[in-house]
């Protein structure tokens, strides 16, 4: 299509000028919000279950991660040595190692139920907003 626009525009003898120039901008941030799968109440301890683990989902929790550092955001997987990608050298796992999150397969471990609370994580959890679904 440019080629076309452009052998036309020369064809009509008309000046013009071709990609010289950049227009800066910046994309808006955009708010959002994460709902984790469980919390829990003892510890504080945030627990989210996976079975895929997509590019969108570690990207969000790596800016969750940065942006709210005293949550403990923990992952259960369904398969954590399933790769990040078909032909990926990573999996979940290392992921997980790679960015300092936790994880466990299948189950959420009895070590993290027993886990005592630590004053920042829960802090951390009950400053967040509610949403209307409430305790089990």
């Amino acid at each position: 299509m440019e080629v076309s626009t452009g052998a036309n525009l020369r064809s009509k003898h008309i000046p013009f000028e071709y990609e010289t120039v950049k227009v800066p901008f910046t994309q808006p941030a955009k708010k959002r919000t994460y709902t984790p799968d469980f919390i829990l109440l003892k510890n504080g301890i945030i627990i989210e279950t996976k079975g895929r683990f997509t590019a969108k989902d570690r990207e969000k929790h790596l800016w969750i991660q940065k942006q709210h550092p005293d949550l403990d955001i923990r992952f259960v997987f369904t398969n954590p040595n399933g790769k990040l990608y078909k032909g990926s050298p990573t999996s979940y796992a290392q992921w997980c190692k790679k960015h300092g999150f936790q994880y466990a397969k299948g189950v959420i471990p009895d070590e993290w139920i027993r886990e005592g609370p630590r004053e920042d994580r829960m802090k951390a959890v009950s400053e967040l907003p509610r949403t209307k679904k409430g305790q089990q």
